[in-house]
């Protein structure tokens, strides 16, 4: 199950279900421009990078980004823009999204004011969760979902131990770890979530 999911490097992961959905497209190596959907879950260059953006998108993919980065959609050209406020919910191409708060609580990298989000995706009556950059905080410990991509690389966001915490108290079907073994962490940081994870929840080290 859940074969449609790809990390493809870095937080840059790919969904094929009934849409084209991409999070956060970043060194992407073949201009494919199959995307209906690109989300963003915040402006820093390893999350949002035009350039990437620019090889999955066509002129009728919807770019869905938070609220705090109204302005940015200038450097995409015409693309159709869809902002969405930390805990809010929206639509588009038949795809319902609720925007998750992504923040560090203790360090300065990711603050909550910033208005940063990750996101709950409902397709083909799935329940994917990509959290962006953020620790285990109030509004994440208790998400019902399906599928689980976690940060696991520490610095930015919480490290593997926090990370396999946060989903064996989540129990997804699925976990699978991000945000590791190129702009930060090690790519051992997948393996050691991997064994903090509860055995009855499966995980997938795609980096």
């Amino acid at each position: 199950m859940f074969e449609e999911v790809k990390v493809l490097t870095h937080s840059s992961i790919k969904i094929a279900g009934k849409k084209i959905i991409y999070f956060d497209p970043f060194e992407v190596q073949e201009e494919s421009h199959d995307a209906d959907l690109v989300f963003v879950t915040h402006e820093h260059h390893d999350h949002y990078s035009p350039e990437d953006i620019g090889k999955v998108a066509n002129p009728d993919t919807w770019i869905i980004m938070p609220e705090s980065m109204r302005g940015y959609e200038e450097k995409m050209g015409n693309l159709k823009c869809r902002f969405v406020c930390p805990g809010g919910i929206t639509e588009a191409e038949g795809i319902m999204i609720n925007a998750v708060p992504a923040y560090n609580r203790l360090k300065p990298f990711h603050t909550r004011g910033k208005g940063y989000v990750g996101y709950i995706v409902t397709m083909d009556n799935v329940r994917y969760y990509v959290a962006g950059d953020t620790d285990m905080t109030p509004e994440n410990q208790d998400i019902k979902c399906d599928v689980a991509l976690i940060p696991v690389g520490g610095k930015y966001t919480m490290d593997s131990k926090e990370a396999a915490k946060l989903v064996n108290r989540m129990k997804p079907n699925l976990a699978i770890p991000t945000h590791y073994g190129t702009v930060v962490g090690s790519r051992d940081d997948g393996k050691r979530f991997a064994e903090l994870v509860d055995s009855r929840i499966e995980v997938r080290v795609m980096i």
